[in-house]
C-alpha cells in the first residue's frame, strides 16, 4: 500500500487538532522523537554467532531457534544488513556490539587479548553513519565457560581470564566514546549458575563481587564509557540458581555507581520491568533497559506493540526519564527475515514512546490526585483510539523512511537481490 504525502499530512493535521484539545503540542512531540536513540543489537543479524569462530556453537544459556536463509556470514555482510535496516527506521540510533563481533583478519584472538583495533572497522562505519556504539563482553560460548561459571568461578585462573576480558571490554567502550563523541554503555552479563539446588549461595556471589571490583578498579571517564551490570532470574542450565540476581546487582549498582540493566526477559513471567523503572530511578542516576519479549521463558522474541512495551514507554516518558534511561533491544529470532525483525522491533519501540509522549499526562495526573478515578479510566481508554498512527506516519515521512507497511516491500526486494545469494 502506498501512502501519499498529501494524505499523510492531512491526517497529521487532524491528529494535531484532536490531541491539541488536551493541551498536547504534537509538533513538539515530533521534535522530541528526533532526540530518541535506540541501541539496536547487532546479534539479531547472525543469530549471536559473531566472527570469533563462525563454526562455534552457542552455549551458556543462549539459544537462537530457526534457520531462515540469508544470515550475515561476515562483518561486512552484517554492516550491509544493518544499513538496510537503519534506512527503514526513522531517527538516528545506535548499535550495540558484543565482543565476539571483533575483526582480526583471520588471526585467532582470545577474549583476554581483544583490543580497540579489533573494532576499528565498526568505529569507521559508525562515524560514517553518525551514530554511537555500545559494547558487551561475551561471557558465554567459550571453553573457559563450559561448566557454566565465569566471573564467579572457583578456579582463580579461569576467573582471572574473564576479569581481563571485561577490563579490555571497558577500554573498548572508552575507545568508542572518544572516537564517536558519545559515551558507550558497556554492559556485563554472565550466565553463572547451577542447574540444581546449590549448598553455597554466598560463595559464588562473593567471588563475583570481587571480580567486578577488580574489573571496575580503573577509573574511566563517564564522558566516554558508562558501566552497566545485568541480572537474570534463571537460564538454561542455571534453572535453580543464578549468581547475578536482581537483588545482587541492584545492591552493587547502588554502592558502586554503575548502571543497572533491566532485561524484559530476565524476570519471573508475572514480573514486569515497567513496574521497576520508577522504583530504581528513585535511587539510581540512570538505567539501562534491554527490551525483549519473553514467551514462557527468556526466549527473546521480536518486540511487538503489546501492553508491556507500552507500559515500559509510559514509565520512561510520564516521569520525564527519557534522558536517564538508555534503551537497548535484545532479541534474536532466526525463524524470520532478520532485517525485518530489526525493523519491526525498533519501530515498535519508537511507536510505544510516541504514544506515551502524546498522552495528556498532566491532566490524567490531575484526575488521579483529585480522586476522579472514573475520569482517569475513561480518558485512558478513549485515548487508545486516538490517531497516533497519523503522527507516526508523519514522523516517518519527515525522516524520509517508508510510511506504514511500505518498508516491507524494501525488505523483500533486499531479500531477493542480496540475501538469496548467500544460500547458493
Amino acid at each position: 500500500m502506498m501512502y501519499s504525502d498529501k494524505n499523510v499530512k492531512q491526517a497529521f493535521q487532524w491528529a494535531k487538532e484532536l490531541y491539541g484539545q488536551w493541551g498536547v503540542d504534537v509538533e513538539k512531540v515530533v521534535q522530541a522523537m528526533g532526540g530518541v536513540a535506540i541501541s539496536m543489537h547487532c546479534w539479531q543479524g547472525d543469530d549471536v554467532g559473531g566472527f570469533e569462530d563462525p563454526e562455534g556453537d552457542l552455549t551458556g544459556g543462549i539459544q537462537a531457534t530457526g534457520n531462515y536463509p540469508g544470515k550475515a556470514r561476515s562483518a561486512d555482510e552484517l554492516r550491509m544488513d544493518l544499513d538496510q535496516a537503519l534506512s527503514l527506521i526513522p531517527g538516528k540510533h545506535r548499535l550495540n556490539l558484543h565482543a565476539i563481533y571483533l575483526e582480526a583478519d583471520g588471526q585467532k584472538v582470545d577474549r583476554n587479548e581483544i583490543t580497540p583495533q579489533h573494532f576499528s572497522k565498526w568505529v569507521d562505519w559508525a562515524k560514517e553513519k553518525g551514530i554511537g556504539l555500545d559494547f558487551n563482553p561475551t561471557l558465554f560460548s567459550h571453553p573457559q565457560a563450559d561448566d557454566g561459571f565465569t566471573l564467579s568461578h572457583p578456579d582463580q585462573g579461569i576467573r582471572d581470564f574473564w576479569i581481563e576480558h571485561c577490563k579490555r571490554s571497558r577500554k573498548i567502550g572508552e575507545y568508542f566514546g572518544k572516537e564517536l563523541e558519545t559515551a558507550a554503555v558497556t554492559n556485563i552479563w554472565l550466565p553463572d549458575g547451577y542447574k540444581d539446588i546449590p549448598v553455597d549461595r554466598l560463595g559464588p556471589r562473593e567471588r563475583l563481587k570481587d571480580s567486578l571490583d577488580q574489573i571496575l578498579s580503573e577509573n574511566i571517564d563517564k564522558e566516554y564509557n558508562l558501566d552497566a551490570v545485568e541480572s537474570k532470574l534463571f537460564g538454561i542450565g542455571s534453572e535453580s540458581y543464578v549468581v547475578g540476581s536482581h537483588e545482587f546487582y541492584l545492591g552493587y549498582s547502588l554502592k558502586n555507581d554503575v548502571l543497572l540493566c533491566l532485561d524484559a526477559g530476565h524476570f519471573h513471567p508475572t514480573e514486569y520491568i515497567s513496574n521497576k523503572i520508577s522504583a530504581c530511578l528513585l535511587y539510581l542516576d540512570e538505567l539501562l533497559l534491554h527490551v525483549s519479549r519473553p514467551v514462557r521463558w527468556d526466549s527473546d522474541h521480536v518486540v511487538i506493540l503489546d501492553d508491556e512495551l507500552q507500559a515500559i514507554a509510559q514509565q520512561i516518558v510520564r516521569p520525564g526519564f527519557l534522558d536517564r534511561v538508555h534503551i537497548g533491544l535484545d532479541f534474536f529470532d532466526a525463524s524470520i527475515n532478520r532485517i525485518a525483525a530489526w525493523v519491526i522491533g525498533t519501530r515498535n519501540m519508537l511507536k510505544a514512546l510516541l504514544i506515551a509522549m502524546l498522552e495528556p499526562t498532566a491532566k490524567l495526573k490531575e484526575y488521579e490526585l483529585n480522586g476522579d478515578l472514573t475520569a482517569r479510566l475513561a480518558i485512558l481508554e478513549e485515548l487508545k483510539a486516538y490517531p497516533w498512527q497519523a503522527v507516526w506516519n508523519y514522523y516517518c515521512l519527515k525522516n524520509n523512511v517508508p510510511v506504514g507497511e511500505d518498508w516491507f516491500t524494501e525488505v523483500r526486494n533486499y531479500e531477493n537481490e542480496v540475501l538469496s545469494d548467500r544460500n547458493s
